[in-house]
């Protein structure tokens, strides 16, 4: 059994006891999210597709951590111009969850 989520404007294939990251949810660790934003969910040869949503569908996620991404640079420069150089970054901060079930 596996369904699609949608969440932060992306889309996300799920199963059970899945682990996976999402943008920062600001929750504490071992708390439970209820997800029901749900485009797809499938039970062997069972289908269902929602027209944007699956009626009644949910999946329930558990916080494990919230973690840090690998850092990101952005540097802009123009050439043969002086002191017109430009370096930042920054490193973005995710939930990592983990699927506990999946109804619908």
């Amino acid at each position: 059994m596996y369904a699609i989520i949608a969440d932060g404007g992306r889309q996300y294939r799920v199963e059970k006891d899945m682990e996976f990251k999402l943008d920062r949810l600001g929750q504490k660790k071992g708390d439970k999210i209820t997800l029901d934003n749900v485009l797809l969910v499938a039970n062997g040869d069972k289908v269902s597709v929602g027209a944007p949503r699956v009626d009644g569908a949910s999946v329930e996620v558990e916080v494990l951590d919230e973690v840090k991404d690998k850092k990101l640079i952005a540097f802009t420069y123009r050439r043969r111009h002086a002191n017109s150089k430009r370096k930042r970054g920054h490193r973005q901060r995710h939930t990592l969850v983990k699927v506990t079930a999946i109804k619908g």
